[in-house]
């Protein structure tokens, strides 16, 4: 499942970074350092969620 995780990160990372991103840039924060925290932020979010969403396909994929 780590592998399933790994490709669900990839895509699960940019949207959430780019989200981040988006949302500092609408309130204002367009500094470089709350632009890149934001986009640390998103990636680190998506760590969880990539892996509960592996978890759900490999249900889905797999079933016990």
């Amino acid at each position: 499942m780590l592998k399933l995780a790994a490709i669900v990160y990839i895509l699960v990372a940019s949207v959430l970074a780019g989200s981040f991103v988006v949302a500092a840039l609408t309130v204002g924060r367009m500094d470089a350092l709350s632009i890149s925290g934001a986009a640390l932020a998103g990636a680190l979010v998506a760590l969880p969620v990539s892996w509960f969403v592996a978890g759900k396909l490999n249900k889905t994929i797999r079933p016990a």
